[in-house]
């Protein structure tokens, strides 16, 4: 049971922005980065726990290459939720941070739970990569439009670290294996 106070008041409610002084973005534009920087929160925290389950889940020949690589991306895609939230925060938001209202904000979906073949896996994680990367590229060219630089160059990064994930993985789903043709 949780001990949290029922009736505790918030000191910055959910879905609120209180426009940070030193940074001195407008609060319209606040808002707009804000919620461009929660779908990309919500999506990068689904992406690192559909990794997770798939890092623990490989099997085979080149398990042990896929299960690191699968390790790290994950933790990259943590990183990146990190470096979300801190931005929003910074801007004046509230990170959305629970785990219904991350898959609700995310405009990308899990798998489910069932475990399936790793190149079944990793088509599904390269689909979600896709989805990511063009959300991002959206929202660096809005921060940009908006004037906020430091958001544009916060999701350039993240934009780069993604598409190399996902070009990584493009590469795994390749007919080209050191595997012997019966042992598949």
């Amino acid at each position: 049971m949780s001990t949290q106070e029922a009736d505790a008041t918030p000191r910055q409610a959910a879905g609120t922005i209180e426009a940070s002084e030193a940074l001195r973005i407008p609060e319209d534009k606040a808002e707009e980065i804000v919620e461009a920087l929660q779908t990309d929160l919500a999506s990068m925290y689904v992406l690192y726990h559909q990794l997770k389950k798939h890092h623990w889940a490989v099997e085979g020949a080149e398990f042990l290459g896929i299960h690191e690589f699968l390790g790290d991306a994950a933790d990259d895609a943590e990183e990146a939720a990190d470096e979300l939230a801190e931005r929003i925060q910074a801007i004046g938001g509230v990170p959305v941070s629970s785990g219904a209202a991350l898959e609700e904000r995310a405009p990308v979906a899990p798998e489910g739970q069932d475990v399936y073949d790793i190149r079944t896996s990793l088509a599904n994680d390269m689909e979600m990569y896709g989805d990511i990367i063009e959300s991002l590229r959206e929202h660096v060219n809005l921060a940009n439009t908006l004037g906020d630089y430091t958001t544009e160059e916060h999701l350039m990064d993240i934009l780069e670290e993604t598409e190399e994930h996902a070009h990584h993985i493009e590469h795994y789903l390749e007919d080209d294996t050191l595997v012997h043709e019966d042992a598949m």
